[in-house]
């Protein structure tokens, strides 16, 4: 098996399995063009600790963690098998290259499980999470990916999953995607723009060089896991854009493949 891509996920609102005026069903569309991963080890927005910590659940739940949704939503679940011997062997590589690393049981939480269920309906991809620390930079999490880079030769996809831009304060639920504030724009082709050049140096300085940096991510929490996606792929990558366009004025829904050239 050849070495797989690297992703970033903008997985948008937890409805989006369940509302039509949502990109859902584009997320299907993305898996059909990746080669089938023997395992996936998703980095979410969702779980946060000090230090890298991955779960070696061999059932993980599907975690809930939302408040005042429709039911139908909390009826969902997606039953992929845990990836334990994965997680295992990712914590190690961390800890090989210097960087303190645990193990416990975790679910998924709805930044993994959410597109997942869009993207691998039949959850019969054995998936690992890996914890992010949303008081590190992005170096940190650029770093986290050049230290598990070697396992997408053994059929592992690296999934990140936030969200490009993400300040629900600008949020409006009824906004329409024409009704997008413009400075999403500004920020998504500076970011887009620094990809395409490979320029890691503007992209890990991004809350200091992006226009409007502080404004599209208070907290870069959600942009966190799009660093450990580059950090794993090859040096001289080809980026695939996936722009499915804003929601909510403020949420841009973009998703990235990095492939090897």
């Amino acid at each position: 098996m050849s070495r797989l891509p690297t992703v970033f996920i903008s997985h948008g609102a937890p409805t989006l399995p369940i509302d039509p005026s949502m990109p859902s069903a584009e997320f299907a569309t993305l898996a059909q063009t990746l080669p089938r991963p023997r395992a996936i080890l998703m980095l979410s927005a969702h779980w946060g600790t000090a230090q890298p910590v991955a779960s070696i659940a061999e059932r993980p739940e599907t975690i809930h963690d939302f408040y005042g949704f429709p039911r139908a939503l909390y009826e969902l679940r997606y039953p992929a098998p845990g990836a334990p011997d994965l997680a295992r062997r990712a914590a190690a590589s961390l800890v090989s290259q210097g960087i303190a690393a645990a193990t416990t049981e975790h679910g998924l939480d709805h930044g993994a499980w959410v597109p997942l269920l869009l993207m691998f309906p039949d959850a019969d991809v054995p998936v690992a999470q890996l914890s992010i620390q949303p008081r590190l930079d992005a170096a940190h999490h650029y770093r986290i990916g050049r230290a598990l880079r070697d396992l997408r030769d053994d059929g592992v996809m690296i999934v990140g999953s936030g969200q490009i831009t993400h300040n629900l304060r600008m949020a409006d639920f009824s906004a329409r995607p024409e009704d997008a504030d413009p400075r999403v724009n500004e920020f998504t082709d500076w970011f887009e723009q620094r990809l395409t050049e490979r320029d890691i140096d503007a992209l890990l300085d991004y809350r200091t060089r992006a226009p409007h940096a502080a404004l599209m991510h208070p907290t870069d929490e959600h942009l966190l896991p799009v660093f450990s996606a580059l950090g794993a792929a090859a040096d001289d990558y080809r980026l695939g854009i996936q722009s499915l366009g804003t929601f909510q004025r403020a949420l841009a829904m973009t998703n990235y493949v990095f492939a090897d050239a």
